[in-house]
């Protein structure tokens, strides 16, 4: 007779994608009602996460939600979209972005270098701005 442990959820649930981490994150940048907003960065973020680009930098889930609505008040209207795809190894990963108005051409360009956390999430972020106007 043979015993066999079952696996609980926790055991077989695997890490995202690195795809899904960069598209939830993303989403937060775009996210207007706070609540949502703070509910994608639990899901995309490491709780010790960090931010840092050449004119920003927040630590933690409350710094980067203030981050990402401080942005939102200063270029209300805009998106964020990625626009390229995600490279992905040893847990790091990159991607490009544009910020713009929905409807109109973009006005910031950017790559942004991710670490991740041993459960997938963003443990960093390291931007860097490609176009920005003068």
């Amino acid at each position: 007779m043979s015993t066999q442990t079952a696996a609980t959820p926790e055991a077989v649930t695997a890490a995202p994608s690195p795809e899904a981490i960069a598209d939830t994150y993303v989403a937060t940048w775009n996210e207007t009602d706070p609540a949502r907003r703070r509910a994608g960065i639990a899901v995309a973020w490491a709780g010790a996460g960090t931010y840092r680009d050449p004119v920003m930098a927040s630590d933690g889930p409350a710094g980067i939600d203030a981050m990402l609505a401080g942005v939102q008040a200063k270029f209300p209207g805009f998106v964020l979209k990625r626009t390229s795809k995600v490279d992905a190894h040893n847990g790091a990963l990159r991607f490009t972005w544009s910020l713009g108005p929905a409807s109109g051409p973009t006005v910031i360009e950017g790559v942004d270098f991710c670490t991740l956390a041993p459960d997938g999430r963003l443990a960093s972020v390291v931007g860097f701005i490609d176009k920005m106007p003068g």
